[in-house]
């Protein structure tokens, strides 16, 4: 993941390599070698694609500077509002990828004490997901933590609950229920205390005012004060990612047009579903 862009972009390679010395570790090899078991662990996945992210706005920026002077607001989904909110001014780089990495020790260390995970609903709308999660919470917590896009809704709780909402979601009405490929499940209390460690390291951070508007993963809006900001990425830890909100959002401001920067599409699939006309272009970097 990435090599491309460390090897042909020069600004890339260089936030690579200062991420390599912030880091403590080289985090060129484990997105280039692996091995894949360790990359995928949330404590090296979070800042990997942090990194890689911003090195394909860099290559973006080279290759097409109208494109980025000429952005008006910016969003991500969970981690990804971190790369938002250095693209918009609010932290720098190295401030920001030291706090990504205590969250994504913080966020491992609180699923390694609770076994737990998350499973993408995919044909099923918020109310009946809801009742579902009802349904299963007898045999453990679960709840709904990302709303995505429509009938694209992710719910994470304990192994059990997860375990029985993915045997009973297609006999309600889904047409799949997929467990997720991640430690436990983000975004709910589950992961406390991970919101207040991550506090310890965001108090600590200067934030600055937004150049241009950040939508908060938590509410769905811009926020101007620095404050407000730091609150919502707290928070964010133990709350739905209201990621479907948040695009409605924009369309509404009368945004016509996106860019999923860094490794991936999956903002532009879902993007689609909620909204089938809006162009939105990957960025990935040189291939």
């Amino acid at each position: 993941m990435g090599q491309e862009l460390y090897t042909k972009v020069q600004k890339a390679r260089q936030l690579f390599e200062q991420a390599n010395e912030i880091l403590g570790y080289s985090l060129t090899d484990l997105c280039f070698q692996g091995p894949a078991k360790e990359l995928d662990s949330t404590r090296v996945s979070q800042p990997a694609i942090f990194v890689t992210s911003l090195a394909a706005l860099e290559w973006l920026r080279g290759e097409s500077p109208e494109v980025v002077l000429s952005c008006e607001a910016t969003a991500g989904l969970s981690l990804g509002e971190y790369s938002a909110l250095v693209f918009s001014g609010v932290m720098d780089f190295e401030s920001a990828l030291r706090v990504v990495q205590r969250r994504g020790e913080a966020m491992q260390s609180a699923s390694d004490s609770s076994p737990s995970g998350m499973v993408s609903i995919l044909g099923m709308e918020k109310p009946d997901v809801e009742r579902l999660c009802k349904q299963v919470s007898k045999t453990g917590f679960i709840q709904i933590a990302n709303i995505l896009c429509p009938g694209n809704i992710v719910v994470s709780g304990e192994q059990n609950a997860c375990e029985m909402i993915g045997e009973l979601a297609e006999e309600h009405g889904a047409i799949k229920a997929l467990p997720l490929a991640v430690a436990g499940a983000f975004h709910t209390p589950i992961m406390k205390p991970a919101d207040t460690q991550l506090a310890e390291i965001l108090i600590a951070t200067s934030f600055q005012v937004p150049e241009i508007p950040v939508i908060s993963n938590v509410d769905a809006q811009h926020h101007d004060k620095p404050d407000e900001i730091r609150d919502l990425l707290i928070q964010q830890v133990v709350r739905p990612v209201l990621w479907e909100d948040s695009m409605r959002y924009l369309i509404d401001q009368g945004f016509d047009q996106f860019y999923e920067i860094g490794p991936g599409r999956v903002l532009r699939g879902l993007l689609r579903k909620i909204q089938r006309k809006i162009n939105c272009q990957c960025i990935m970097g040189p291939s």
